[in-house]
């Protein structure tokens, strides 16, 4: 005859003995992590965008008339909050110079023989910045009993709605970089044993990077025509962008086993989307997300690819410098973090072995 499972001998577990033996402590750990990343999305989302306020915005100032364009100087220079950066260049063709060059985000250039004057836009940029501009510096003009005519310089293509399908590139190769970091990691251990197994695990990272970006470049621009811009440069930035986020992640995940990943996801996903500039550009976001914006993976992609494809790349340099610098980074780490194992490894062995002897 079979054995119970349990005969009346045995004491019967308790809720509390079934609930540890299904939740483990390592488990509760993890799902408490979950929770703290859930509130912190909440936060860092609606914290960054449930007020967008327009906050030292580029803006040339020029004029035929140059005592005209020093008072226009002087009165947005100190309207209420601080929402324009305004400065006095020689010409038009000097303040489109500054808007293509991503100097400057708008220009004003002032009629002295009439009452109304033209607000030079880059769309291309953001929407929502450009509808920030016409705001505010339309408020200042209808004081002073003036009206502007709004012409823009730089528009977005016909599929970018409001200057979004950059960014929306730039979630997407984020996404692809740490996922494939990830399950790297996951399927042969978080943490890789020796350092021929992370340059394996990096070399698998950077092939991915460079069918991503190439696939991704494709899509937003000829199959769907959302993006302008040379193929070549974009291709560059996404391969750049995807590979920077997988090494960090990678990086992460050696200093801290599977918690790296979501360490990795707080920095990309939960700090990185907010404050990337894409539903509304740096100008207008709080202090804390226009900080960190600029040194985090999803806000130099950002800009950089708006800069490829609508100012020739200009203003480019200083965000890939920043993906490279956490490419190179997360690289060196996930080295590094593999000899540090496979030494203690070996250490171990050779302890062990001693007591033996």
């Amino acid at each position: 005859m079979a054995q119970t499972a349990q005969t009346d001998d045995e004491p019967r577990k308790g809720f509390l003995d079934e609930v540890k033996d299904a939740v483990t402590v390592r488990a509760a750990i993890l799902v408490i992590g979950v929770l703290a990343l859930q509130l912190g999305f909440i936060t860092s989302y609606i914290g960054a965008f449930h007020q967008p306020k327009p906050h030292m915005i580029p803006l040339a100032i020029t004029s035929p008339d140059t005592q005209i364009a020093d008072e226009a100087l002087y009165r947005l220079a100190r309207l209420p909050g601080d929402p324009l950066e305004p400065r006095t260049v020689d010409d038009e063709a000097a303040a489109r110079r500054q808007i293509l060059e991503r100097k400057v985000d708008g220009a004003l250039v002032i009629d002295p023989r009439g009452t109304t004057d033209r607000l030079l836009v880059a769309g291309g940029g953001g929407g929502a910045l450009s509808e920030a501009l016409v705001a505010v510096v339309g408020k200042a003009e209808q004081s002073q009993q003036r009206r502007i005519q709004v012409v823009d310089v730089v528009p977005g293509a016909k599929g970018d709605a409001r200057g979004l399908s950059s960014f929306y590139l730039v979630v997407g190769w984020c996404v692809g970089g740490y996922l494939c970091a990830a399950i790297l990691a996951i399927s042969a251990g978080a943490r890789p044993s020796h350092g021929a197994r992370a340059v394996i695990r990096l070399g698998a990272l950077l092939l991915y990077s460079i069918t991503a970006g190439l696939l991704g470049t494709v899509i937003a621009g000829p199959v769907l025509e959302a993006l302008p811009g040379s193929i070549w440069a974009l291709w560059g930035l996404g391969t750049l962008l995807v590979f920077a986020v997988g090494a960090l992640t990678l990086a992460l995940q050696g200093l801290a086993g599977i918690v790296g990943i979501g360490l990795a996801i707080l920095l990309v996903v939960v700090l990185g989307n907010p404050s990337a500039g894409g539903a509304y550009p740096y100008p207008l976001l709080p202090p804390f997300w226009r900080a960190i914006g600029p040194a985090l993976p999803p806000g130099a992609g950002t800009y950089a690819t708006r800069s490829i494809a609508y100012f020739r790349g200009n203003g480019a340099g200083g965000p890939m410098l920043v993906l490279a610098a956490w490419a190179v980074a997360g690289s060196v780490v996930t080295l590094a973090c593999a000899m540090a194992r496979r030494q203690r490894t070996e250490e171990s062995t050779q302890a062990v072995g001693a007591r033996r002897a």
